[in-house]
């Protein structure tokens, strides 16, 4: 039990300006502390103190997440050695015990007490590095849908002669002839501003393509880097294993092989009824990487021999194409798991 290695427990309730700080002796449960500091440099150092003037000895700090307005502060902690434990959101102790930061900071405290393994917090470096880039192409891929779509539905209503001229093009060679022309100020107004519209679409997605394989080349090198083993599997390429890597995140963080598989949406979870005995899947979870292991299945369904036998053979057995497709489901969340904890740390 982690009782048994602690003296100190400090929760931190952490938010934009300040975070609140709990400090529980671990064998009373006494709250012995609490104070607010400031979400900076100075507030950190601050905490760091105070930890160390009223909870000496064996200690950890318990943040309620570690990522967003707690990276800071966490990254703070584990420079300077201290032991940071990750905690889950407390919705349901607060509605049947009130709500302030202090008392949410003593609960973060109290809520790994009991625990034997607690979360530990993600690691940053290239982990953290690969989650701002991936946020970054899917804004690119997200801004670049936006900007196709507009272009297509401005080409529908575009004035003769340019809709005749340009309506039979490729895409390439439409977003081409469209980049490298500029309206002429002699033209119909109203062909003028499409022509001067289609021309600023077009840049915008030229651009936005650009911004999005550059964003995946550098995806590929750190994936090749993290996560080298999951990307010998077949189907798995650079993007899908760099989400599978984000939503796993680091050694310890997630504790079993079945938790994973509810992370990933891919848990059994039975609905017989009468005569018929069936699982669903469970439909919570983190939706990209349920999406993330939908994607690989496609592939695999098209590409991957043993993949296309085991669904016939599960076919065979009396299973819908979807009931088999569950199960694979549940073995790509099985797979990865095993190849990622067991395999060795992320580098920094």
């Amino acid at each position: 039990m982690l009782a048994d290695q602690l003296d100190y427990v400090i929760g931190v309730d952490p938010h934009r300006d300040a975070h609140a700080i709990g400090i529980v002796e671990v064998r009373t449960g006494v709250v012995v502390y609490e104070a607010a500091v400031s979400a900076d440099s100075a507030g950190y150092t601050q905490a760091l103190q105070l930890a160390e003037q009223h909870a000496p000895g064996r200690r950890a700090f318990a943040v309620e997440g570690t990522g967003s307005f707690r990276a800071g502060l966490t990254r703070f902690l584990a420079d300077r050695g201290e032991q940071v434990f990750e905690v889950g959101r407390l919705r349901r102790e607060r509605r049947s015990g009130g709500k302030t930061d202090a008392l949410d900071a003593v609960r973060a405290a109290r809520s790994v007490v009991g625990q034997t393994r607690p979360a530990m917090p993600r690691s940053n470096g290239a982990r953290e590095a690969l989650r701002a880039l991936m946020a970054a192409r899917e804004g690119a891929v997200v801004a670049r849908t936006a900007a196709l779509c507009q272009l297509r539905d401005l080409l529908v209503t575009t004035p003769e002669p340019l809709r005749s001229e340009l309506r039979p093009l490729t895409r390439a060679r439409l977003l081409a002839r469209l980049s490298a022309t500029r309206p002429d100020r002699r033209q119909d107004p109203e062909l003028r501003g499409t022509h001067l519209a289609l021309t600023a679409l077009a840049r915008r997605i030229q651009q936005l393509t650009s911004e999005e394989r550059e964003l995946a080349r550098e995806i590929e090198q750190l994936t090749r880097v993290l996560a080298p083993q999951l990307l010998d599997q077949p189907g798995i390429g650079p993007l899908l294993a760099a989400q599978v890597v984000l939503a796993w995140s680091h050694h310890g963080r997630v504790a079993s092989e079945a938790a994973f598989a509810r992370l990933a949406g891919a848990a059994p979870i039975p609905a017989s009824s009468g005569q018929t005995i069936r699982h669903r899947l469970d439909r919570s979870g983190d939706r990209k990487l349920n999406r993330t292991h939908y994607q690989i299945i496609l592939t695999r369904r098209r590409t991957h021999p043993p993949t296309i036998a085991y669904i016939e053979r599960r076919i065979q057995e009396g299973k819908t194409r979807r009931e088999a497709t569950r199960c694979l489901k549940r073995y790509l969340a099985r797979n990865p798991y095993r190849l990622l904890e067991h395999g060795p740390p992320l580098t920094a």
